[in-house]
């Protein structure tokens, strides 16, 4: 029995050594150390051996299976370390290769525009307020001295929803709506940003759905003088220090006295061109001073109150601001005219 044991521990020193793979190693562990391996059959027999040779074979077989076990885990630990080893040299990095360059994306240019704006104003004291893109009849039209029937209306061809529910026509019914909020008492300084809806053909300076902008102040003394002192801020600090404005008379059934406002060309500096068709002027937005009907109805005393509201488009003024010739540029996504309109641009 004793050389039945010095053999096997042999034989499973030998196999240990040979063993390539962890799967290979564990086969011979099983082999030797099993329930149903050798050395398990030696210790099953030890019953047939004398009360003097048995403690001496039990010693030599518990010896002889922990040195196998011993050296199978040896084996294991050298194979595992070889196979991380291994792993890593085939997944280096090379840390020397250059980077892959990686494409920073940019803002829209609309978007840009319209935050360029609203930075302006909030710097002169103005709130952005917003409202509901479905709006009501009366908030978009009666409650700005347009009741039904008003021939003013057919200037908006609208998206009629139910006979009292619409896509609003232009932001004016969030100012309608902030002045019958504060109740009658001023000061109300604010700009409209939002979307709008209009049932026109689209091409490439009009188009069904577009951003407008508008602004608004109500308070005690609101002059004219200030309404033109606001846009000339505007058009400076929008289209740089050299632009001159000028108003011009007009019809807004929501303000009285109204005005158009045109800036002088950038292209020609108002010697007249291709783009300002020979006038020298681009028209950029509509004003006035609020109607005292559309104060009324917000609650306002008109004798005490006075206001004036302006109203733009901001891809007209992205347009003349970045020299872009189609408004469908700014809705088809298109990634050749997005990356014209670097960091930098904005800046």
């Amino acid at each position: 029995m004793e050389e039945k044991l010095k053999q096997l521990h042999q034989e499973a020193s030998e196999k240990v050594k040979q063993s390539t793979e962890l799967k290979e190693l564990n086969e011979v562990r099983v082999a030797y150390l099993g329930k149903k391996g050798p050395i398990t059959e030696v210790l099953k027999g030890m019953g047939k051996l004398s009360a003097e040779e048995r403690p001496k074979m039990g010693a030599l077989a518990n010896e002889v299976r922990d040195s196998i076990a011993s050296a199978i885990e040896s084996k294991q630990q050298a194979l595992e370390a070889a196979a991380i080893e291994k792993k890593l040299e085939q997944e280096t990095i090379d840390v020397t290769l250059p980077g892959l360059p990686v494409k920073v994306g940019t803002h829209h240019p609309l978007t840009s525009v319209i935050e360029e704006i609203e930075d302006l104003f909030i710097s002169m004291g103005y709130k952005i307020e917003e409202g509901p893109e479905v709006e009501k009849d009366y908030y978009n039209f009666e409650a700005l001295n347009l009741p039904k029937g008003h021939p003013a209306r057919d200037m908006q061809d609208s998206f009629y929803i139910t006979e009292d529910i619409l896509l609003r026509t232009h932001t004016s019914p969030v100012q309608a709506r902030t002045m019958e909020r504060h109740g009658g008492k001023g000061p109300v300084k604010i700009i409209c940003p939002g979307k709008v809806y209009r049932r026109d053909n689209d091409d490439a300076t009009h188009s069904h759905q577009f951003m407008q902008i508008e602004g608004l102040v109500v308070d005690e003394n609101i002059r004219m003088s200030d309404l033109k002192g606001t846009l000339n801020l505007f058009a400076k600090k929008l289209f740089g220090e050299e632009r001159e404005i000028r108003l011009r008379p007009s019809f807004f059934p929501f303000t009285e006295p109204s005005v158009e406002m045109d800036i002088s060309c950038k292209i020609c500096g108002g010697k007249g061109c291709s783009v300002c068709k020979g006038t020298g002027w681009i028209e950029i937005l509509g004003a006035g001073m609020v109607h005292p009907n559309v104060l009324e109805m917000a609650g306002f005393d008109s004798e005490k109150y006075t206001g004036f509201a302006f109203g733009m488009g901001p891809e007209r003024i992205a347009m003349l601001k970045y020299g872009i010739d189609d408004i469908r540029h700014y809705y088809t996504n298109d990634y050749r005219f997005l990356t014209q309109f670097g960091r930098a641009e904005f800046n």
